[in-house]
Parts: C-alpha cells; structure tokens; sequence
C-alpha cells in the first residue's frame, strides 16, 4: 500500500484579486514521480510554492506525512527556474552546493567534516570535479543547472522538486540527468515541473496536468482530447520505438512545437 508524503486538499490561491489554483486536491506519496504539466500561467510554479511552504494557499489545506505519520513539515529539495538566479552573485560552486546543508547545520556550528565529503560527492555525481571554487558567474547555463542541482540534492531530502530542470542542461548530461533521477526515486520522492511534454511522459510514474484547477492521471496514459482541449492546440501521438512523443500540430497562432 502507497503511504502519503504530501496531501493537498481543496487548494485554491490568488495574487490579489486573481485566482490561479481553484479547488486544487493532490496526493504525492513515498517514492512516487509525479510530473507537473500545463500551460504557461496555468499555476504550475504557484503549486509548487505552496508545497514548499512559500505561498499560503487562500482556501484548503496542505498536509505532510513521516512513515504514514501527520508532521509538520518534511525536509525537501528545491532546484528552482534557472532565469531566477542571479549569476553576478559572487559566490563559488562548492559555497553553493554546501548551502544546500544550512538547516542541517545548527547556527553557530560549522559544518561536520561529514557534511564537506557529503558536498564533495555530490559535485562529483554532478560532473563538476575540479570546479569547486569557480563562480557561478562564470558558468555555462548547463553547468550552473547542475550545481542547483546538486544543491537540491546534497541534504538527502525526502522530496525533491525540480522546475523546468533541463531548460539549460546541454544534451550530454541530460540522459544522466535523468538516470540520476532514476537512481534517486528509489528511495525519495520527485515533483518534476516541465513544459517539455514528451521528456516527462517518458520518465514519470503520474501526471498532475495544472490550467488553474488540476486533473490527475496515476499513469502517463494522457488522453489526446484532454491535451488539445487544455493546451489549446491539437495533438498526436507519435511512437518512436518505446519512447513515445507528444506532437502539437500546426495552428492558427502559426507557433507549431515539438516536444
């Protein structure tokens, strides 16, 4: 029997007069991989705050679950949108990744010799040996996604979130990108937002399709005529060997994608 890790129940939220989530219900349970899909400024990022606590919802509740037990909170990843960073602020890979510890540390402690080895493999299982002390500011955008990356991982968190989390990530590491992943749902939870429709139909257990309420799929198997009525263009499906690919056919706004 799958145990609960986080449960949303009748969310809604807003940004002053403007309602984006309505009536909002969501298990997310031990181990699971859930993908987050919608259109832009259907409230995909505003779902993903008020899991993390950074937003209040304006009616509903959000519950968080130990070992089938209600807590208050659970400790939680987070690789944010990559246009949210600021890559001038002066500060190295190894400082960023080792921030990603802070609330295991108490304040005027610093951190355990444990906790730098903990930083050391993680930049290593991120392909970044040998740029420890390098700046942000000096990275590519790929190379900066893994660091974030990695700071979301380093705590050994009990769910990880990632938004749009190849956006910047070159090819090359993308297919470890997702192997990491792979790796890491064996033992922890992953909320995974994207707008890349086809990459999270392949790597996710569930979908949560987000347009200002939610629709809720266990499996992956999306129906064409839900895509094409919340998207708003039409869709096929396409089989390329076991990989299947969502297509968005030609309309009228003349901005055909392919994911």
């Amino acid at each position: 029997m799958k145990r609960p890790l986080i449960q949303l129940d009748g969310i809604s939220a807003a940004y002053g007069q403007k309602t984006v989530l309505q009536q909002v219900s969501l298990t997310v349970y031990e181990r699971d991989f859930l993908g987050i899909i919608g259109p832009n400024g259907g409230g995909k990022t505003t779902l993903v705050k008020i899991i993390l606590g950074l937003l209040k919802p304006t009616a509903g509740h959000i519950q968080y679950f130990r070992n089938g037990r209600e807590v208050p909170e659970i400790s939680m990843g987070y690789l944010p949108q990559y246009s949210s960073i600021d890559k001038k602020f002066p500060i190295s890979v190894y400082e960023v990744v080792l921030s990603g510890l802070n609330r295991q540390k108490s304040l005027f402690r610093p951190f355990s010799k444990e906790q730098h080895e903990q930083v050391r493999r993680t930049i290593a299982r991120m392909g970044l040996e040998g740029m420890e002390k390098q700046p942000i500011g000096q990275l590519s955008g790929g190379q900066l996604q893994r660091v974030l990356l990695g700071r979301a991982l380093v705590s050994n968190p009990q769910a990880v979130i990632l938004d749009e989390p190849n956006t910047y990530i070159d090819k090359r590491f993308e297919a470890r990108l997702y192997s990491l992943l792979e790796e890491i749902n064996r033992e922890h939870a992953i909320i995974l937002v994207s707008h890349d429709i086809g990459t999270v139909l392949q790597n996710v257990k569930s979908i949560a399709c987000v347009n200002g309420t939610l629709d809720y799929h266990p499996d992956t198997e999306i129906p064409a005529d839900w895509m094409e009525e919340h998207f708003g263009c039409p869709i096929e499906l396409l089989g390329h060997g076991n990989l299947p690919h969502r297509v968005l056919k030609s309309h009228e706004k003349h901005n055909s994608i392919h994911e």
